[in-house]
């Protein structure tokens, strides 16, 4: 049986205390459980469950940890990407058969009684019609849905192309499942960084340790991770690229023939930016740290949250030239001001 005071207690012992709402959205979750057989009785009126609220609300933490207390046969977990990119290169299999989707829907169906679909979010034409297809499908065959999201379901695929039909599956889907919102004003997120400044201003972070504390604070099961950034039709290198998280390294990302309109792109598209391998420059690679300076005044105006590794290189002597000694110290005094809790801390 499942106990909401075990999950409790084993997130407390890993540093995190839930709050009353995260605690009422386990239990939300608990009543999806047949509790006798430990499984989802698809029997219950109730097919499921859409949980949206604010970034860093712990919404992944706690449908995770409320899955591993249960039996994970015939469990499905997908992160929205993962579960897209899945479903196309299903229909490619199953290419020149009649009512494809409806194969791989049943196939899902079969294997899984519930699944959990992680940052839920629309963004393709093609993909709004394919996931409406498949949430009803799923619902059809008594199939529990897990969902996460940072929108209201009202709001997803909004001023999509063709939106009418996708949101006839939305209107279904919310008659079969509830939609719950996490509510409640603490980024957890936020604040475990702010803490890690607070506290670790001097560690040195090696990559494995920047992933260890990625997996920590964005709840992510290990998977393969896209590596490529694409901005406004181009491709750039890149440590991970989640649809709210983007890890670049200094050393290589500025390298690169970026502007501003590339750095408000990734300010429209990302809500953390962590950025690691710093190193020294001087006129010679004067174009490295321009770039960086516009970069930084983007993010700056547009108050975006970044994780700067500078590790053992002191900020003012990234640059050691003097064509751009002004715009720099400019730069230092706002990479500075970007670290502390009052700039992390306001959304």
């Amino acid at each position: 049986m499942l106990s909401i005071q075990n999950i409790i207690d084993d997130l407390k012992n890993q540093g995190v205390t839930l709050d009353l709402n995260q605690i009422d959205l386990l239990q939300k979750l608990s009543s999806l459980q047949n509790r006798k057989k430990n499984i989802f009785n698809n029997k219950n009126n109730n097919q499921g469950i859409y949980v949206w609220g604010d970034v860093g609300r712990g919404k992944t933490l706690i449908v995770q940890s409320f899955l591993r207390t249960i039996q994970k046969k015939d469990i499905a977990l997908f992160h929205y990407i993962d579960f897209i990119n899945f479903i196309h290169d299903e229909l490619k299999n199953y290419s020149g058969l009649k009512n494809p989707l409806k194969k791989i829907s049943k196939k899902i169906s079969e294997e899984n009684k519930l699944i959990f679909i992680d940052e839920f979010q629309v963004e393709d034409v093609a993909d709004a019609m394919i996931v409406g297809d498949l949430l009803i499908s799923f619902i059809d065959s008594g199939t529990r849905i897990i969902l996460t999201s940072n929108a209201h379901p009202d709001d997803l695929y909004k001023d999509g192309l063709q939106r009418q039909k996708f949101l006839k599956s939305i209107n279904i889907l919310k008659d079969k499942i509830e939609v719950y919102k996490l509510e409640g004003n603490v980024d957890y997120r936020s604040r475990n960084i702010i803490e890690l400044n607070r506290n670790n201003v001097k560690d040195i972070f090696s990559d494995k340790k920047i992933f260890e504390l990625i997996k920590k604070n964005f709840n992510i099961e290990d998977r393969i991770f896209n590596d490529i950034l694409d901005i406004n039709k181009r491709k750039f290198k890149c440590k991970i690229a989640l649809n709210n998280l983007l890890w670049i390294e200094f050393s290589s990302f500025f390298k690169e023939a970026t502007g501003a309109k590339d750095y408000k792109f990734i300010c429209d598209k990302f809500d953390w930016i962590f950025i690691s391998s710093f190193c020294f420059n001087d006129d010679d690679s004067i174009d490295v740290i321009r770039r960086f300076i516009s970069f930084i005044d983007i993010v700056y105006k547009e108050k975006i949250k970044v994780k700067f590794f500078f590790n053992d290189i002191n900020i003012p002597n990234i640059y050691s030239g003097s064509k751009l000694d002004l715009l720099w110290k400019r730069c230092s005094s706002r990479l500075v001001e970007m670290q502390n809790y009052d700039y992390l801390d306001n959304d």
